[in-house]
């Protein structure tokens, strides 16, 4: 399995980049990770190399504010695109990149290409649940604008998604909606709802947002524009949350000792909470395995994404998903 990790990307790369693949590539033998950056900047970084980790040189790098199609169409060797396009020639199986989100979709699209019968692709994070297990959603970002058939093969790819890569054997999938009931929302969701009743899924019907959190179902369908509303809601608000409690519990000499009874109670709540313990959020629907780590993604981060992407290279991912669109014509 051999997987190119754009080194570049990310707001803390290519150090947590580096690290993280060195970790990565130390625990996991039967990977070969692929560095792809500037090599006069990751050498210095990459002492006591071990043999399944090798640098592939890259002139240029995609920032957070390039305009992401006009980047990837004249930026050709860049971090990203260089990455995109050893998957695409077949001489990488996968790429995970903490770089410009815009940018690796349009990486996908225009460099890898898309599975054949897929008409958009979808950006999947694990959401993390209260019972620690998560929920797949989709779409979160890729598209702005969705139709009922998209919706149903978002579905789709995320019940595999689930089946394959966390070995879940009937993943339960949702649709958000503002109700539970069958004819409410929008006309985007009614029209989505029947056609996810019939598809060959575990279909639970409509899930409201305030219920996400209590893993009610495996796999939450979306559209880009609500999903990415509902996900930058819950970064938000756990944010908010866990400043106000450190605020509290610094408030005073006896609220600092009942923070150091709490303190392991909190971590471990915090990590339910921890984006980096997911790794990286794949763009399904692309021909080959693409991952999108979180901007801010540390060496743990990067790490979890080169565990995600292995898992499902050795679950043939990409081949299932194709499998299942085409038996679904």
């Amino acid at each position: 399995m051999r997987i190119a990790i754009d080194a570049m990307g990310g707001d803390h790369a290519p150090r947590a980049t580096v690290e993280g693949a060195l970790t990565a590539a130390r625990e996991w033998n039967d990977v070969e990770l692929v560095l792809v950056g500037h090599s006069e900047k990751l050498e210095p970084l990459l002492k006591d190399k071990p043999a399944n980790l090798s640098v592939h040189h890259a002139e240029d790098v995609i920032l957070a504010d390039d305009e992401p199609v006009k980047a990837v169409r004249r930026k050709k060797d860049a971090s990203m695109v260089v990455a995109g396009t050893l998957v695409k020639q077949k001489q990488a199986d996968a790429m995970i990149s903490a770089g410009n989100t815009g940018a690796l979709m349009a990486t996908g699209l225009l460099v890898v290409g898309r599975i054949r019968g897929i008409e958009r692709p979808a950006l999947a994070p694990m959401i993390p649940t209260m019972d620690g297990t998560g929920v797949l959603a989709l779409d979160l970002g890729a598209n702005m604008d969705s139709s009922a058939t998209n919706l149903l093969q978002y579905a789709i790819m995320g019940s595999v998604y689930r089946s394959k890569v966390h070995g879940l054997t009937k993943p339960r999938v949702g649709l958000l909606n503002v109700g539970t009931e069958e004819m409410k929302g929008n006309e985007l969701t009614k029209a989505a709802y029947p056609l996810l009743a019939e598809a060959p899924i575990h279909f639970v019907g409509n899930v409201e947002a305030r219920d996400v959190l209590n893993g009610n179902c495996d796999v939450l369908v979306c559209d880009g524009f609500v999903g990415n509303i509902l996900l930058k809601s819950l970064e938000g608000a756990a944010g908010a949350i866990f400043s106000a409690i450190k605020e509290e519990f610094t408030r005073s000499f006896t609220t600092k000792l009942a923070a150091a009874v709490l303190k392991p109670g909190l971590t471990q709540f915090k990590k339910k909470l921890d984006y980096t313990e997911h790794g990286g959020a794949p763009l399904l629907g692309i021909d080959g395995l693409v991952l999108k780590s979180h901007g801010s993604s540390d060496a743990n981060a990067i790490k979890n994404a080169v565990r995600q992407a292995r898992m499902a290279l050795q679950n043939d991912l990409v081949a299932s998903i194709s499998s299942e669109i085409s038996s679904g014509k």
